[in-house]
């Protein structure tokens, strides 16, 4: 294996590929206990979380681009709500989002599966940027409580960007300052697993999927030469500050899941 670039709050570093990092800090002759967090977005699951998650979202986004008094968020959360509400409820009749039971199945599956190797000396939490309980400052806290020390970061998201991982580490950041014991942290040790937007087997199955997708509904009306295939992904403003890499790492997925279709 070789070297990846991983981030460290918001300073880059080489280190060792995740896997083998991962190894050596729970290893036998290691201390310690690991906690992975893993970290997305959230979804609300009733109208009367929209206004705090317009707030958090609001006050991350906007932050961004400008600097924005703080006062301004609470009541425009709360404008935002009432539309939020009039399409959540009128135009898609109550719809709720699987996102949140979609990431609770993710979370449990990594967590069997690393705790068959490792036992209950790694623990896969999941935090969401915008969505009360499971902000990253009251997982942190959980994380805390439990005795885990040493802490793996993961971005469940394709691309890097000033959006995505961007206010992840952000959160995490704020967060263990805030928990802070003192002159001593009581994390001892940090990892960040990268965007996974060129890692070979998610193309490889985001490919099939495609072609699947085209044999089994478009293939009877049209042949696969006229099927237009649009790759959607989280992308980032050019004028963004910082995490850009989110355009170059969408085109260069495009480019591999393109070539991948074509040969």
């Amino acid at each position: 294996m070789g070297e990846r670039h991983l981030r460290e709050g918001h300073r880059m570093v080489a280190t060792p590929d995740v896997i083998q990092s991962f190894e050596r800090s729970t290893s036998p002759s290691g201390s310690g206990k690991v906690a992975v967090l893993l970290m997305g977005y959230g979804e609300v699951e009733s109208y009367d979380d929209f206004a705090n998650y317009n707030e958090q979202a609001l006050n991350l986004l906007t932050a961004k681009f400008a600097p924005v008094p703080t006062w301004v968020y609470p009541p425009l959360a709360k404008v935002l709500a009432a539309f939020d509400l009039h399409e959540w409820s009128h135009q898609h009749g109550n719809f709720i989002s699987p996102h949140n039971a979609i990431f609770e199945a993710q979370r449990a599956g990594i967590e069997a599966n690393l705790q068959e190797r490792w036992g209950d000396r790694v623990k896969v939490f999941k935090a969401f940027n915008f969505c009360k309980p499971f902000l990253p400052d009251q997982v942190l806290e959980q994380v805390k409580q439990e005795g885990y020390d040493k802490l793996l970061i993961y971005p469940l998201l394709v691309v890097d960007s000033i959006f995505t991982s961007g206010i992840a580490i952000e959160q995490v950041n704020d967060a263990l300052v805030k928990l802070s014991d003192g002159t001593e942290h009581w994390v001892k040790g940090t990892r960040y697993i990268p965007s996974f937007f060129d890692a070979p087997d998610y193309i490889d199955l985001l490919a099939t999927m495609v072609e699947e997708k085209i044999k089994d509904h478009l293939a009877v009306a049209h042949l696969p030469s006229q099927t237009g295939i649009v790759l959607m992904n989280h992308g980032c403003p050019h004028e963004a500050k910082g995490f850009t890499s989110g355009i170059d790492e969408s085109q260069k997925l495009y480019d591999k899941v393109r070539d991948r279709l074509i040969y």
